[in-house]
């Protein structure tokens, strides 16, 4: 039985709160389940040195993990190399932010997404991908009203969720202590029409089937579906056209 009676095919509780950091373009803090994440956008007017003089922006993410995150077993701050894992993850979150938008709308401009876990359950690379996005969109936002962009560029939803197989069964969400005992973990990044955009698939011991893969990406966008449902909750309180 999975934990609070939970079904197998249903989220944890999520909660976004947009502007949880004041005085940065764009910030979120996400609550999904026991896991909070801390994203902030920040902008920059450079770009890395492939993109001068293409008119491109870019965009960017940085992750990590927070001392006291996991429990009274503290994490090193990381300083100035970032450990494997970590950087594993955030280039996850960056290529999935980069499908958001075309980047000619950003002008030859940086905005780089800083995920924070402030509190690790589980799902920790998932929930800072949907928090970095609705931080993206936000940042967005204050450049239209800073005027550095004329106008809101069009961007397209995208959300990133955990499916485990425990004993040839699917498990939506993970926490961290079914993420621990999973035979596979698989990350599954799609838009809100079903595309995919990235899927990580991890087995300890057992293989995996191709058959139950296949299900577990259907039922991973699926899942992304409503969480794309309430990122655009957020995003139509923002305030914010889509």
């Amino acid at each position: 039985m999975r934990a609070n009676d939970r079904p197998d095919h249903d989220l944890r509780p999520i909660t976004f709160v947009p502007g949880y950091v004041r005085n940065v373009p764009g910030s979120v803090l996400c609550e999904q389940g026991h896991t909070r994440v801390v994203a902030t956008a920040t902008l920059e007017d450079r770009v890395p040195p492939f993109l001068k003089r293409s008119g491109r922006g870019w965009i960017t993410a940085e992750y990590a993990m927070l001392p006291g995150s996991s429990g009274n077993q503290r994490i090193a701050r990381e300083r100035s190399k970032i450990n494997n894992r970590s950087g594993e993850i955030q280039r996850f979150i960056g290529r999935a932010l980069r499908t958001v938008l075309d980047h000619r709308a950003l002008g030859e401009r940086t905005i780089t997404l800083d995920a924070d876990v402030i509190q690790a359950d589980g799902s920790t690379r998932c929930a800072s991908l949907n928090a970095s996005f609705l931080a993206l969109v936000l940042a967005l936002k204050h450049m239209v009203y800073e005027q550095v962009i004329a106008d809101f560029p069009a961007f397209r939803p995208v959300a990133a969720v955990s499916v485990g197989v425990r004993d040839g069964q699917l498990l939506v969400d993970l926490d961290y202590e079914e993420d621990a005992h999973c035979d596979s973990d698989i990350n599954i990044v799609s838009s809100a029409d079903g595309a995919l955009i990235e899927v990580q698939s991890f087995c300890e011991g057992q293989p995996l089937p191709r058959e139950l893969f296949q299900e577990a990406v259907a039922l991973g966008i699926e899942k992304n579906g409503e969480i794309i449902s309430l990122l655009k909750k957020a995003i139509a309180a923002a305030g914010i056209p889509f």
